[in-house]
């Protein structure tokens, strides 16, 4: 099987495959998706340093709150 070529990835962490692949991401997105998107934005600009250390343990607990509220 031949493995597809990467185009570009979202947040250092989702893949693109093809220039229509984030469309196709926007055009079906639900709320599991959306909540998934989200959790990956965060965490990216966290590891970039967008975020002070409070604002960060904030963050984290509401992610881990979230999820596991939603079984993410």
């Amino acid at each position: 099987m031949e493995e597809q070529k990467l185009f570009g990835k979202l947040f250092n962490s989702i893949p693109l495959y093809d220039e229509n692949h984030l469309d196709t991401i926007l055009s079906t997105m639900d709320k599991k998706t959306a909540s998934y998107m989200l959790i990956q934005a965060v965490k990216y600009a966290y590891h970039q340093g967008v975020f002070s250390l409070g604002e960060s343990e904030v963050i984290s607990k509401s992610i881990r709150t979230y999820t596991k509220e939603e079984n993410i």
